[in-house]
């Protein structure tokens, strides 16, 4: 016969309590080095506490924007009203909330859904009521890829949630804004499961997605999970070009180098040598020339090419542009401004973690990626109204969210009021109220 304990029948430990992770404290208090006479005790028994005053400024800037409303506005809830805990809304505004208060984790959400602040900016009209649960947030997520489940009835809808992106991102423009700048970049997340639709991209040397960014200055308007199997120079496509002349839409496109594009720029590096040479190492020269692909462009278009010397090495580049404007102009003040995008991109995947993609289905994968796009377009809001003229003007999502975010607050009940007391010796409770004027909140 085989032991009961082989085939757990016959547990050890059969609470749950006992079922602790390599994470789990099973600790009440910790002793740190005595201060003088004193003893130095911690314990996790403080109460109302929380550790991100600052969602109170996301909650305020939030009901103006209605960015969590409308998002939730994008989901179909087939559940049956009678039964319901936690509301779409407050589903969607926990989770937003918590991406960029930095809790990158569905598993942080744990111990987070105890929290009382974060439960009233969520909407929860009672603070000691609990947030939502890992798996009914995970469950949020992953209905998309599970449409006749019974088990998961939040169902989102890709398209509009597309829209709704983009159309906060066009709210950001100033009105009779004659020109508008789309930067377009993509870039790689990095995959460690087998998660669908991964490929090895051999340029980054890894299993990854491709997601295709856009962006209006700062504003994040478009985030398109794409799979990895796709080329380099991707823009540089006959279709693209096309459709942006019928459409009188001009572009600075970046454009692969070939053996034709070297031949073209050949004189321009050659003076670029001689003036590095003379000149201390360094020198840059422009060149421009017509240019047609031999096989996929309809007809030829002006080409820029940057024949530059670094030391000992030729760095050349080239662009392709349907503007008028002086070569030197547009690459340096037009096209390598997209480095700024680029420092926004980083900025969503790393502190607003868009590169979490480890569900396994791939559409579930591209609503992490807009719930990530969306606690980008928070952040970035915050910084643009509510800290204009400060030191955290032009700071990133992660030092905001250290800076103002993170900030120790005991949450007091009454009938009438909820009373957050922030901590007296915050250093930032000047910047605090500046953000707090520029939002407006009503009072009372």
């Amino acid at each position: 016969m085989i032991p009961a304990e082989v085939v757990g029948v016959k547990q050890s430990n059969p609470t749950e309590a006992n079922v602790r992770s390599s994470t789990d404290c099973p600790q009440d208090s910790f002793q740190f080095q005595a201060l003088g006479a004193r003893q130095v005790v911690a314990d996790f028994s403080g109460g109302r506490l929380s550790s991100d005053g600052g969602v109170l400024l996301l909650r305020e800037l939030d009901g103006s924007l209605g960015l969590t409303r409308s998002v939730a506005a994008c989901f179909q809830d087939r559940r049956n009203p009678d039964l319901i805990t936690h509301t779409v809304p407050e589903l969607v505004a926990q989770r937003i909330y918590g991406l960029a208060l930095g809790y990158e984790d569905l598993n942080d959400h744990q111990n987070l859904r105890h929290d009382p602040l974060l439960a009233a900016a969520a909407g929860k009209l009672q603070p000691a009521d609990v947030l939502a649960s890992a798996p009914t947030l995970n469950r949020l997520e992953i209905t998309v890829d599970r449409p006749a489940s019974r088990y998961h009835k939040i169902a989102p809808a890709p398209d509009r949630l597309e829209h709704l992106l983009l159309q906060l991102g066009v709210r950001t423009l100033r009105r009779r804004q004659r020109e508008v700048i789309l930067d377009f970049d993509a870039t790689h997340d990095p995959l460690h499961g087998r998660q669908e639709g991964t490929f090895f991209h051999g340029y980054y040397d890894c299993h990854c997605y491709l997601p295709l960014y856009a962006f209006i200055g700062d504003a994040l308007v478009w985030a398109q999970l794409r799979t990895a199997d796709r080329g380099a120079s991707g823009f540089c496509r006959e279709a693209i070009l096309a459709w942006c002349e019928a459409h009188r839409v001009d572009y600075v496109i970046g454009l692969a180098r070939n053996a034709r594009l070297f031949g073209e720029l050949t004189p321009a590096l050659v003076r670029a040598r001689e003036q590095a040479v003379l000149g201390g190492g360094t020198a840059r020269v422009f060149a421009e020339f017509r240019y047609r692909t031999l096989d996929t462009w309809s007809r030829a278009r002006r080409v820029i090419g940057k024949a530059e010397r670094l030391g000992d090495k030729d760095n050349p580049r080239f662009i392709v542009t349907s503007l008028t404007r002086r070569g030197d102009e547009l690459y340096e003040q037009v096209y390598c401004a997209r480095g700024e995008m680029e420092n926004r991109i980083k900025e969503q995947q790393g502190d607003l973690f868009g590169e979490r993609l480890s569900s396994h289905g791939f559409a579930a994968n591209q609503l992490r990626l807009w719930l990530s796009a969306f606690a980008y377009v928070l952040m970035e809001r915050l910084r643009a109204v509510a800290l204009k003229g400060t030191a955290l003007a032009q700071a990133t999502a992660g030092t905001i969210r250290l800076r103002l975010c993170k900030l120790a607050a005991r949450v007091e009940v009454s009938v009438r009021r909820l009373r957050v007391r922030l901590a007296e010796s915050a250093p930032v409770q000047a910047l605090f109220a500046h953000a707090w004027r520029r939002l407006g909140p009503a009072p009372g």
